[in-house]
């Protein structure tokens, strides 16, 4: 990792970077802890439905907070052809991109278990994070990038049939399964039943591999399932998600007008949405995110070109681009703010706490303090990330 003084690469696509900014500004403001006023406010309707947009759903399903990672895995995809087209027009050559590229897959993953185990007296070996998953498919990514984008097609194909395939090939539990060893009850509200049953929380391939692999590592106890559900094996179709965004990004820089470019994103997000949605309505595949089911990189791929598609409409397409500047201020820096989310949030919110006094956080009452207090330890993060921009110092990998 390297702390790049010079000016961004040129020909980048505000949309991109833009949208890039949106996802990384709702990690964020995760420190605006909606949840703390809907606990408050409980008659509100608006603020229970801001709340459950900040959280995880408990299983199938998807919150505006779902989105966060999915989009982050497709924008690395999706500006991946424009690094490759600029590597290439400076005289790089193909094993020097692919040496740089398993570097830049080591560092994520290296990068993800660091900030993972932040406080804990051990190292925490855990790759379920959004750096982790990525790190584990970047390098075959690339390797994609290089490929026509029928190849890439096939990819993805292989890659969502094969992952539906393995789960559904492995045993649901039987009448004599001991629940409590996958820490879920086996009366669990989110279980579900018949075919769907494959895709269960911690009773299915993905939990099962991870029984074995986890325990590889150095740990101070027995791995033996995930609280949420996650699992190493989704960075698999985590790829999936990835494959989309290459595939946008290829799109993108097709010479041919910003329409056809539009209408391509908005078909491609229709199309994921309604073949997500079917697949899990019919009981074929639940829209699950925490374990990345197929249907799930189909429904919030559909999710991430609409965006794309939007932001593209309102800036490259019809040049209204001032107003997504605050946006792009974070998305031009996303490792740093991500790096930020994880290091340095947490002291802000107490120096602002020390010198500013519960009381300031307090004046609109109880309810809304702690969103004060993630307001003013928002913007404090916001005005760091313009410093750097302002200074063009860019964080890379």
């Amino acid at each position: 990792m390297s702390t790049d003084v010079k000016a961004p690469p040129p020909r980048r696509i505000t949309a991109i970077d833009a949208y890039r900014g949106l996802v990384m500004f709702l990690m964020l403001a995760e420190v605006l802890h909606f949840q703390g006023v809907a606990k408050a406010l409980t008659e509100s309707k608006t603020w229970q439905l801001l709340a459950h947009h900040q959280e995880h759903v408990e299983w199938v399903g998807c919150s505006l907070h779902d989105l966060i990672q999915p989009s982050f895995s497709f924008l690395v995809g999706a500006a991946l052809p424009f690094s490759i087209a600029s590597r290439l027009a400076r005289g790089q050559s193909r094993p020097g991109m692919a040496a740089h590229a398993a570097w830049r897959a080591f560092v994520l993953v290296a990068l993800g278990i660091f900030l993972r185990s932040l406080g804990q007296h051990r190292t925490v070996y855990t790759f379920e994070d959004t750096l982790t998953q990525i790190g584990l498919g970047y390098f075959f990514l690339f390797l994609l990038g290089l490929r026509p984008a029928r190849d890439q097609w096939i990819a993805l194909a292989v890659i969502l049939v094969g992952y539906w395939a393995a789960f559904a090939l492995y045993p649901v539990p039987g009448s004599g399964f001991n629940y409590k060893t996958a820490g879920v009850p086996p009366d669990w509200p989110h279980n579900l039943k018949g075919f769907a049953a494959h895709w269960n929380k911690n009773t299915n391939l993905a939990w099962a591999f991870d029984r074995w692999f986890l325990n590889l590592f150095p740990r101070e106890n027995v791995f033996t399932h995930n609280g949420g559900g996650y699992a190493t094996l989704s960075a698999i179709p985590t790829l999936g998600t990835m494959v989309l965004g290459l595939l946008a990004g290829g799109v993108l820089r097709r010479e041919v007008p910003a329409r056809r470019k539009l209408a391509w994103l908005v078909v491609a997000g229709v199309v994921g949405l309604a073949a997500g949605t079917a697949l899990g309505e019919l009981g074929i595949c639940p829209v699950v995110k925490r374990i990345w089911t197929p249907s799930w990189v189909l429904y919030s791929g559909g999710w991430c070109f609409l965006i794309l598609a939007g932001f593209l409409a309102t800036t490259d397409a019809i040049g209204l681009r001032g107003w997504t500047y605050p946006l792009r201020v974070v998305g031009a820096n996303s490792i740093a703010a991500y790096v930020m989310n994880w290091l340095i949030k947490g002291f802000v919110v107490d120096r602002l706490t020390a010198h500013l006094g519960d009381r300031t956080f307090g004046a609109a009452g109880p309810a809304y303090e702690s969103l004060l207090r993630g307001g003013a330890t928002l913007l404090v993060l916001w005005l760091i990330l313009f410093w750097m921009d302002r200074k063009r110092i860019y964080l890379r990998i």
